[in-house]
């Protein structure tokens, strides 16, 4: 299905194109990427692996051969409207697939909006690309969704408010692909689900006026739903039973606006779906010389972390599903990913450095009750983050869809498509410089403390170290076309404690960059 409305769109653009005698496939962005890791231990070091948009691998050898050719609608940004389109596919060993379509997708622009279509790496908002851990909901770390995707990609200033206020924001409909793989990891033992739903949305305010002041900030939310498909939980006996959730238009407006219920939610309902999201904030100081900014992602599962606020004063006997008084639960506002980026675009050696710390400990806390005829109290705790009862969380191929310091399924021995540690403290550290034109270096460094998950906790508990250490050069151009456009990476990482084990790893990446022009000027 998703092929049939990227070849449609593409069809449409195309004739947009032809209609206006524009070359549309001339001038295409390629790249062509040869990756071979290998590491001592029992897999992959973390800053090897994470953050990739899920084109990587934990076995302690593999490597990929990746092209991408790519028309970015920058080409058309001097015109009302724009056409984009790109295709990024990676022939891999011993990865979770032999071959990767990581990216196929078509998009159209006009003024500011942008409709897209297919699979496409999208990035991360309020952080930096490169040294942030991650977004806590919409990350960087998972395989995209193919989706369709109406964005608003950049800030639009809102008319009459003389440049004080800007938007951006995205709204998202799509379908995961990793049915076959959660069939083969489960071995159909455990927990699995198919044609699982995706939905996604976002939203950001900018307040502050560039041309007046050096300081802003930005206020954004993120929310996101898996919803529809066939869950298949494992019964008492052994069994595999299937339970058939709500997807069509019904799941869709659900998904977009929280309510109704799970299959299995009788008098006590929830929402629909696994819904999840987060509060963002930053910021921003940006003088000629430097800036830097301060932000905060919470994330959130349910009402308690969304509102810090769930009803209770329900009645007694008949009415014990009634509210009756106006009485609600407050929760701590404990759980956060806080952090500092300093940028000093003039300095050579060190021009950007990123601080951030994570808590996940409360999760509204360590008890959960819904109310009842026996005891009328709501209390709203044990929020699991990640988990869900009936879809296998916030995961695509095993990969966690937010931040990867929560421990991504794909590293669980017991066949378990679960986030077995979402409880966590982290300290993390990322600092980048450029000391020459041709050279770029950036260094890691992440201290986490997990505690497994209320459901299961660890007996005592795991600590970790993670370190990176990578340097890309630039090699020098040569007068002949395909000798130009050439970059060489290396990087050393490690791994050292007892939530990941102690491995030590080395990733080498060949990279050719260039333009294709097939007409001659």
């Amino acid at each position: 299905m998703k092929y049939i409305a990227i070849a449609t769109l593409l069809a449409v653009t195309f004739n947009a194109h032809a209609q206006q005698r524009e070359p549309l496939a001339d001038s295409l962005d390629y790249r062509m990427e040869r990756q071979n890791s290998a590491s001592a231990g029992d897999h992959l070091p973390l800053w090897l692996h994470a953050n990739k948009y899920g084109l990587s691998s934990l076995k302690t050898t593999n490597g990929f051969w990746r092209a991408t050719i790519e028309r970015p609608l920058s080409r058309d940004d001097s015109r009302r409207w724009g056409i984009g389109y790109g295709l990024d596919m990676a022939l891999t060993g011993r990865y979770t697939s032999r071959f990767v379509v990581q990216q196929a997708y078509a998009e159209v622009r006009w003024l500011k909006g942008v409709i897209t279509v297919g699979s496409k790496e999208q990035p991360m908002q309020l952080k930096d690309q490169e040294l942030s851990s991650g977004s806590q909901t919409l990350g960087i770390n998972a395989r995209p969704v193919p989706q369709v995707r109406l964005s608003l990609p950049d800030y639009w200033t809102i008319p009459g408010t003389h440049h004080w206020l800007a938007i951006k924001g995205h709204i998202a409909y799509g379908k995961t692909t990793d049915d076959h793989w959660q069939t083969e990891f489960t071995q159909r033992q455990y927990k699995y689900t198919q044609s699982t739903l995706y939905h996604s949305k976002a939203g950001y305010l900018r307040i502050g006026n560039a041309n007046k002041i050096i300081v802003s900030l930005e206020l954004g939310l993120e929310m996101a739903a898996q919803f529809g498909g066939t869950s298949y939980l494992r019964q008492s006996d052994g069994s595999m039973k299937a339970y058939h959730n709500q997807g069509g238009l019904k799941g869709m407006i659900k998904a977009l606006v929280p309510g109704g219920g799970d299959v299995l939610e009788t008098e006590n309902r929830n929402a629909a779906g696994n819904t999840l999201g987060s509060w963002l904030a930053r910021f921003n100081f940006d003088a000629d010389e430097w800036g830097f900014s301060l932000y905060a992602d919470h994330f959130f599962e349910d009402q308690s972390a969304l509102t810090h606020l769930s009803p209770d004063g329900y009645g007694e006997g008949d009415q014990w599903n009634t509210q009756v008084k106006r009485r609600y639960n407050l929760y701590a506002f404990k759980d956060m990913l806080w952090g500092f980026e300093l940028r000093i675009p003039d300095q050579r050696w060190m021009n950007k450095m990123v601080f951030e710390y994570l808590y996940t400990k409360y999760q509204s806390g360590a008890m959960y009750h819904d109310h009842d005829q026996t005891l009328s109290d709501q209390i709203a705790g044990l929020d699991n983050y990640y988990n869900h009862y009936l879809y296998t969380g916030w995961q695509h191929w095993g990969e966690v869809m937010g931040n990867p310091l929560y421990t991504s399924p794909i590293y669980n021995s017991d066949h378990r498509i679960a986030v077995e540690n979402n409880r966590t403290v982290a300290c993390h550290l990322g600092i980048a410089g450029d000391p020459s034109s041709r050279l770029h270096y950036r260094l890691l460094a992440t201290w986490q403390k997990g505690f497994g998950t209320y459901w299961a906790p660890f007996p005592d508990p795991r600590h970790n170290v993670s370190l990176l250490a990578e340097a890309s050069y630039r090699l020098r151009d040569g007068k002949e076309r395909w000798t130009r456009g050439w970059t060489l990476r290396g990087a050393l990482a490690m791994d050292s404690g007892t939530l990941l084990g102690d491995n030590y790893g080395v990733q080498l990446t060949l990279i050719k960059n260039g333009i294709l022009k097939w007409r001659k000027r």
